[in-house]
């Protein structure tokens, strides 16, 4: 059996955040980083841009630090290694390999997995669920090959990947989503509608109330099936549905709810001395009041450090963050700052769509949730988030925003 410190379960960003926050403030402890890829760990939303844009070829790229920067802080890092069982009350971990771990503490950093539509087909060749570096790397290859591409989803990761594979010389990209506008839910139906004709005009073929029946092919999809009777030609399919928190290694466990693993102020879960952080952590919302799971790399950024120093015990700090992320689609960037969990009742649009600078006010019942920005400066943000967070919040429930 081995003993280190602190185990690192997962290394995503959250799970390499982790060690750094556990680094500034305790220079000794051993650490143990797991992590179920064969990559070290890297900069998952600059796949999209990095490898599917083939602006970079290498994977080292898009790292977020090297083996020698692994070696210098003294972190036992294990690529393509799962903790396959952990035992919390006697604080012991067994791997992949057979090998046991005794550990002081731990950071469950498990991180999410592509949701997968229950419907026929879904294993057939060419059909792509965007998670991992493997998949994005799959997936460039096939696209040199295949022309005709479908996207299936709405969110982030749909729009992104649709932006850019159109781009690619003799693509012919169609979009199937369910809503009637794009990013309505951000944006509202007006500038939702606005977006679709943009991509419209970038040479996206849009299918709009549109829901997926089922993928088609004896063993490499040929067609797209549609719950309204419809059927068209894919020879690649890329299915961007959300995600879905992994949780497996904690079953049974209070570590384990349905909307994700609950921690505290401090990211600690009610076992002490274990902690949770990025996609499965379930924390309180201090702002907006209430539960959140957010699903995006900023959150796990500054989750990984406050949970670091706080297993350290050199330190005792609240998880404090203000809900935003980034999306960048053609040359439209956009920034969403605030909480658009639930529709807005009203809506306050301010700027030229046509010069493509704007800004969408979220209203729910008088109250200001949210602000979208498209191609604004970093300082309208800012204060965007003094505003938000000067208006008075009630207790909400459960809310689980996803990329």
């Amino acid at each position: 059996m081995i003993r280190r410190d602190y185990l690192i379960v997962g290394a995503g960003i959250g799970g390499v955040s982790v060690c750094e926050g556990i680094r500034e403030y305790d220079p000794k402890g051993t650490i143990l980083l797991a992590g179920h890829e064969a990559a070290l760990p890297y900069q998952r939303p600059q796949l999209f841009k990095s490898l599917l844009g083939k602006r970079v070829t290498s994977p080292e790229h898009v790292q977020v630090h090297d083996a020698a920067w692994f070696a210098k802080q003294h972190i036992d890092v294990r690529t393509d290694t799962m903790v396959t069982q952990i035992n919390l009350e006697r604080r012991v971990a067994v791997l992949a390999n057979g090998q046991a771990l005794e550990f002081r503490k731990a950071c469950m950093a498990m991180g999410s997995r592509a949701r997968r539509p229950q419907v026929a087909g879904g294993t057939l060749g060419n059909v792509f669920y965007l998670r991992t570096l493997r998949d994005v790397q799959a997936l460039r290859e096939v696209a040199d090959l295949e022309h005709d591409i479908a996207i299936i989803g709405g969110g982030c990761i749909a729009l992104e990947t649709a932006a850019l594979l159109s781009q690619l010389p003799k693509a012919r990209v169609s979009l199937l989503h369910r809503a009637p506008h794009l990013w309505a839910r951000y944006l509202g139906p007006e500038l939702g509608a606005w977006l679709a004709d943009y991509y419209s005009a970038q040479g996206v073929k849009l299918m709009l109330n549109q829901s997926l029946s089922g993928f088609e092919g004896r063993t490499v999809l040929k067609n797209i099936a549609t719950k309204s009777g419809d059927r068209f030609s894919a020879g690649l399919a890329i299915v961007a549905l959300g995600a879905e928190p992994n949780l497996g290694l904690v079953a049974g466990t209070p570590l384990a709810y349905p909307h994700g693993t609950p921690v505290n102020d401090y990211l600690e879960t009610d076992e002490k001395g274990i902690f949770a952080v990025g996609d499965i952590a379930s924390y309180p919302d201090r702002i907006f009041g209430g539960v959140r799971r957010f699903e995006h790399w900023p959150c796990a950024v500054e989750q990984g450090h406050v949970a670091g120093a706080n297993m350290s015990g050199k330190k005792r700090i609240k998880f404090d963050f203000f809900p935003h992320f980034s999306s960048t689609v053609f040359d439209l960037h956009f920034d969403f700052v605030g909480d658009f969990s639930k529709p807005a009742t009203r809506l306050e649009i301010e700027g030229d769509r046509e010069k493509k600078r704007f800004l969408v006010r979220h209203f729910i019942l008088g109250q200001l949730m949210g602000v979208a920005f498209c191609n604004k400066p970093a300082e309208k943000i800012e204060a965007a988030k003094t505003e938000l967070r000067g208006w008075p919040r009630g207790k909400k429930a459960v809310v689980e925003e996803q990329g």
